[in-house]
This record gives C-alpha cells, sequence and structure tokens, in this order.
C-alpha cells in the first residue's frame, strides 16, 4: 500500500466528516452534557467532583460511539449507494488504500472531537476546582485536575478506534442501518465478554460452555478500555495495563482491517 495515497484519501475523508452536521450535533450535545454536569453536581453534597468526572467521561464515550457508528457504517457503503465507488476506483487507489484511508480519517475526526471535548470537561473542572473551598479540596479522593484521567481518555480513543473498524468491516458488505445494528450489539456485548468466560461453568452442557468460551475470544473486549470508575475514584492504572490495553486493541483492529479489506477486494461492483 503507497501511504501517500492513504494520507489523501484519509484527508479527503476527515474533510467531508467536518463538514457533516451530525457530527457538529453529536459534539455539541457531549458539550452540554459536560457542562451541565457541573450544575447536576451542585445538587449532590459531598460527590460533586466525582459526578463531573464521571459524567464526563461518559458523555465523551458515549457521544465518541455514536460518531464511530454513524459515520463509520458510511465509509464504504456510502460510496457504494453513490455509485462514486467507481470513479475512486478508476484512479490510481487500490481498495485496499481505500478502506485504510477511510478509516485512518474517521480516526483523525474522532481524536480531534474527543479533544475539544476533554478541552471543555477540564475547564469545567477547572472552574470547579478554583471555587471549591479548602475543606472540600481535602476531601476528594484525587485532585479535580488530576493527569490520570487522561489515561481514561486515551483508553476512550482506542475503544472508539476499536468500535470504528467494526463499523467499517459491516460496512463492506451490509447495508447502513444491519451495520449500524450489528455494531452496536458487538459494542454492547463486547463490556460482557468477560461473563463468557467462566460461563461453562454454570451450565451442564460442554458444548454450550465451548461455544461461550469461543465466542468470548472472538468478540471485542470493550470492558478492557473502560477504566472510569477507577480514575474517578482516584485509583491507579498501571502503564502495564494501558500497554496491555494497546496492545490488545491494537492487534484487534488489525485483524479486523485485514477482514474489511479481504472482503472489500472481492466484491463486485459490476
Amino acid at each position: 500500500m503507497n501511504a501517500v495515497t492513504i494520507r489523501r484519501v484519509a484527508l479527503a475523508m476527515f474533510r467531508e466528516t467536518v463538514r457533516d452536521r451530525v457530527l457538529y450535533s453529536l459534539v455539541a450535545f457531549a458539550i452540554v452534557v459536560i457542562g451541565a454536569s457541573f450544575i447536576i453536581s451542585q445538587l449532590t453534597a459531598g460527590q460533586d467532583l466525582k459526578i463531573v468526572k464521571d459524567l464526563g467521561l461518559a458523555a465523551m464515550s458515549l457521544i465518541g460511539v455514536f460518531i464511530a457508528i454513524f459515520i463509520g457504517i458510511g465509509l464504504v457503503s456510502k460510496e457504494v449507494e453513490k455509485r462514486s465507488v467507481y470513479s475512486l476506483l478508476a484512479k490510481p487507489v487500490r481498495r485496499s488504500e481505500l478502506v485504510v484511508g477511510k478509516y485512518a480519517g474517521l480516526v483523525v475526526t474522532l481524536a480531534i472531537n474527543l479533544a475539544v471535548m476533554t478541552v471543555v470537561w477540564y475547564a469545567v473542572l477547572s472552574y470547579y476546582a478554583w471555587t471549591a473551598e479548602e475543606v472540600l479540596r481535602r476531601s476528594w479522593d484525587a485532585p479535580a485536575l488530576d493527569p490520570h484521567m487522561l489515561t481514561a481518555v486515551y483508553l476512550i480513543l482506542l475503544q472508539l478506534m476499536l468500535v470504528t473498524a467494526v463499523a467499517l468491516f459491516f460496512s463492506t458488505f451490509s447495508s447502513p442501518m444491519l451495520s449500524a445494528l450489528l455494531t452496536f450489539g458487538l459494542f454492547v456485548a463486547g463490556h460482557f465478554s468477560a461473563d463468557l468466560r467462566n460461563f461453562e461453568a454454570v451450565v451442564a452442557s460442554p458444548a454450550v460452555g465451548a461455544i461461550a468460551r469461543t465466542f468470548y475470544y472472538l468478540l471485542p473486549n470493550m470492558a478492557l478500555f473502560d477504566v472510569k470508575s477507577a480514575v474517578v475514584h482516584g485509583r491507579p492504572v498501571t502503564a502495564g495495563y494501558v500497554a496491555a490495553a494497546t496492545a490488545y486493541g491494537a492487534l484487534y483492529i488489525g485483524a479486523v482491517l485485514l477482514a474489511s479489506v479481504a472482503v472489500f477486494s472481492r466484491r463486485d461492483f459490476k
């Protein structure tokens, strides 16, 4: 694959997504939620800071997932429906470069929007820390601007990259609606995949237990990237854990992208 071609496709994809009104609406909604979390926190004595942190991270994660799904499902299927894929493939662009380039473009979009939401979130936390009384500060499990919270933001980005890869995979052979349902279903199931590992211990059938264990290894472990509770309560997330999550995410994303390229390369557009 040509890196220059991938970069051009990614840039074109980025320009297309930043013009999408749905994208701006979702980001605006996330910013409003993060700001509203500060107001809500004033109604809960003693848990103010935790609410601001928790709602902020939850908003970034949820809105990011919606962006990844609803734009990711159209990365390929939209080109096919508009028949613009014919003009793209007529150019010196390989199908693999088109797939990887579009994925990279959406990842850049997600990263920028997540960065904007993080800045707004930290601004809310800064104001809260500035106005809080000293007695209240001493009761906090962690400082308002605890740098460890950026670890949670990083893992959210990694999770969104994985969701985008899954959405892209389904978009190479399925309709947008079905792709959205399948991607969201895998996202939800991925948060409970750890339960499948020990499922055979609670069922009498070895066959059912074996099937559950197979799904455990096949489904993406989304819970691995969720450390919101830890950072909100001031519990450290080790560098080893972050490295393991990064390695897992990179391997899974790579496998899904390879599958996407394989499926898209075999499609007949005649």
